[in-house]
């Protein structure tokens, strides 16, 4: 088999992984790491132009934003403490080996640059597409809270201090970095508060 054809299949076990994080609440069918991605990058195509950044770099950006999943596994930021099983700087590492690898069949390192672009943060483009992945999780938590995709009366040792979904809410909060991503944040949570009849816990 080719590079090229065994980077794709190893590109494509995206579609197959599951987000941990819906995993561990026991999510009803859960969505995987590939449709997160398009969740991300079809935030990114549609609000580029109110954020006045690049639409191609930023969609581009979002596709190989969790390419290194498909080596290492989804790895969930957790907000209760002594809830992360791995440090920033081990999965850092571990996803860059899996990125440079995965596209090097395919081109001289502009991907891997775009990527590394978006780990650092230092840029308008990769705050922003940071931003519409935390807003895509959000959304992803409403819409499974308005569906009922879990059964809320079991118990869950994975969220001893969380409520619902909140956890996803609380994960994200502090760290959005433009205004456009608060302000869609803001709208969310308050459809969901509406969905739990009560305040999300942040």
């Amino acid at each position: 088999m080719s590079d090229e054809l065994h980077s794709l299949l190893e590109w494509f076990d995206l579609k197959d992984e599951l987000r941990t994080g819906w995993v561990l609440r026991n999510i009803e069918a859960p969505e995987s790491v590939a449709a997160h991605t398009w969740g991300t990058a079809s935030l990114c195509l549609l609000y580029a132009g109110r954020a006045d950044v690049d639409r191609e770099r930023v969609v581009t950006m979002a596709l190989i934003h969790d390419l290194g999943e498909a080596r290492t596994g989804d790895i969930a930021t957790r907000a209760e403490d002594g809830r992360e099983t791995i440090s920033a700087a081990e999965k850092e590492a571990a996803e860059r080996s899996a990125v440079t690898d995965l596209v090097s069949p395919f081109e001289d390192g502009e991907l891997v640059s775009l990527w590394e672009e978006y780990e650092a943060r230092e840029t308008r483009t990769a705050r922003f597409v940071k931003d519409m992945d935390l807003v895509d999780n959000c959304l992803q938590a409403l819409k499974y809270e308005s569906q009922n995709r879990y059964d809320e009366a079991k118990s869950n040792d994975h969220f001893d201090e969380f409520e619902n979904l909140d956890e996803f809410f609380a994960t994200a909060a502090p760290r959005f970095q433009t205004q456009l991503g608060e302000e869609l944040f803001e709208r969310i949570k308050t459809e969901y508060e509406n969905e739990i009849g009560r305040e999300c816990q942040l």
